[in-house]
C-alpha cells in the first residue's frame, strides 16, 4: 500500500500479508534493505502520521469528497471530448492514448509520450500505464504491448481544490485538441534490466 495515496502522509507505505511463512521470508529482506520489521525504515514521525491517516481516511466525508473530486475531473474531460476509461475511480482519472493519440506509433511509447507532453505544456505531472510498464519478455527481450495504454492522473490526499481541476481540464482539452499534430513519440536509449519503468531514459523521435 502506497500511504502517499490513501494515507494522507508525505512518504511511506506497506505490505500486508496473511501467510506467516511468507512474511518470514519477507523480513529478511526487509532487514538487509529496509531497517527492522517494525519500522521498515521509517521514522517515528512519519509512522505516528500514518496510523492518524489510515484512520482519517475511512472517515466517509472524506472518501466522499475525494472521489467527487475525481468524479468532477472526469466529467469535465468527457465534457470536452477527452478520452478516458470510465466509470472513474476512487483516486486517478485515466486518459485512453490508444483513442487520444491513435498516430503515435504503438512501438513509441504512445501513452508515455502522452504523458511527457502534459509534463511540458502544462506541467501536469501523470504516469504512464501501457507498454513502458508492461516491460519485456524476459526471455525473447519484445516489448510486451497491453491491449490499453493509459496515462493515469493519480489525485492524492487533500492536495487540490477544483480550480486545479479545472485547468488540468482545460490543459488536456488543448493538447488533445491539437492531437493530429503528433506524429511519433520516443525511443528507449537506456533501461534497466527489471521494473524499467521507473528509471527509463527516452529520447524524442
Amino acid at each position: 500500500m502506497s500511504a502517499k495515496k490513501d494515507g494522507l502522509v508525505n512518504m511511506g507505505g506497506f505490505i500486508a500479508l496473511n501467510n506467516e511463512a511468507v512474511f518470514k521470508q519477507a523480513t529478511v529482506f526487509n532487514i538487509m534493505f529496509e531497517g527492522f520489521i517494525t519500522y521498515g525504515g521509517m521514522n517515528g514521525r512519519d509512522m505516528g502520521a500514518l496510523a492518524v491517516g489510515l484512520n482519517e481516511a475511512t472517515e466517509f466525508d472524506y472518501l466522499e469528497s475525494r472521489v467527487e473530486q475525481v468524479g468532477y475531473l472526469g466529467k469535465k474531460l468527457v465534457e470536452y471530448g477527452v478520452p478516458v476509461q470510465q466509470p472513474f475511480g476512487g483516486h486517478a482519472i485515466f486518459l485512453d492514448a490508444n483513442k487520444f493519440v491513435p498516430t503515435i506509433p504503438r512501438n513509441e511509447y504512445r501513452a508515455q509520450a502522452l504523458a511527457i507532453e502534459l509534463y511540458i505544456i502544462g506541467g501536469i505531472r501523470g504516469v504512464e500505464i501501457g507498454t513502458v510498464l508492461a516491460d519485456r519478455d524476459p526471455f525473447t527481450r519484445k516489448n510486451r504491448f497491453p491491449e490499453l495504454e493509459l496515462v493515469r492522473l493519480a489525485i492524492p490526499r487533500r492536495t487540490y481544490t477544483n480550480n486545479h481541476m479545472d485547468y488540468v481540464a482545460a490543459t488536456l482539452k488543448n493538447v488533445y485538441d491539437s492531437r493530429k499534430d503528433a506524429k511519433s513519440g520516443y525511443i528507449i536509449v537506456d533501461e534497466a534490466p527489471i521494473m524499467r519503468h521507473f528509471t527509463v531514459k527516452f529520447k524524442k523521435i
